[in-house]
């Protein structure tokens, strides 16, 4: 197993039902995904990494989606979700001079988020947007809650004067774009020689600029 994935550790240790066998084809599934994309991944590449027949697979899940759905909406539901709003929360309840200082504290706490569940986020990143079922479950269980309490600093720091005089939601969606922007390029392409203090320092620059209320 990754070290570097504490969510699929939990949810390994907290599947009883599970047999050694289930345990190691989803955690073999999660490596391959994260390294090579879903569609880029073979049923029998995941055998081979799981240490198990090909058939074995396939008497656990009936083809490759399930296989998907079975690790991405558990860990979306029991252990994503609460994780996220929790560790936000850190951030969300906390009372920053500005909207860079915020950004930064935001950064760096999904950063560390990262650091330590990078294969299942990785999974997650590269696939809700082609799979309707997960798109749906991250709205339901994370996007929902979260967007809301984004909306609520935005029009905080709209009020300080500090961003341009905007519809919140485009605000949201607008500076979304943005880091997710940078966190791909960071974790899912890792262009060669990646300056990463660099890189961060321009996002917030061109984030200040579009949304600078003085220009």
């Amino acid at each position: 197993m990754s070290k570097n994935d504490e969510l699929i550790a939990e949810l390994m240790n907290g599947s009883e039902k599970m047999t050694d066998r289930q345990k190691n084809i989803v955690v073999a599934a999660v490596e391959m995904f994260a390294e090579k994309g879903y569609s880029g991944t073979s049923t029998k590449e995941i055998a081979q990494k799981a240490g198990v027949a090909e058939g074995t697979i396939f008497r656990h899940y009936k083809t490759k989606k399930d296989l998907l759905l079975a690790i991405v909406t558990p860990t979306m539901i029991k252990l994503l979700a609460p994780v996220i709003i929790k560790d936000l929360n850190k951030v969300l309840n906390k009372e920053f001079e500005n909207f860079e200082d915020f950004i930064r504290e935001m950064v760096a706490n999904r950063a560390e988020f990262l650091n330590k569940n990078g294969p299942t986020v990785r999974v997650l990143i590269q696939e809700i947007p082609f799979h309707p079922e997960l798109k749906e479950q991250f709205i339901k269980h994370i996007g929902e809650e979260v967007y809301a309490r984004y909306l609520q600093i935005v029009k905080h720091y709209q009020d300080k004067g500090e961003i341009i005089e905007m519809e919140p939601a485009s605000v949201v969606r607008f500076t979304a774009s943005v880091l997710l922007g940078y966190f791909a390029a960071k974790h899912v392409i890792s262009p060669a020689g990646w300056n990463d203090e660099l890189e961060l320092n321009n996002t917030i620059t061109m984030l200040k600029a579009a949304l600078d209320p003085k220009k």
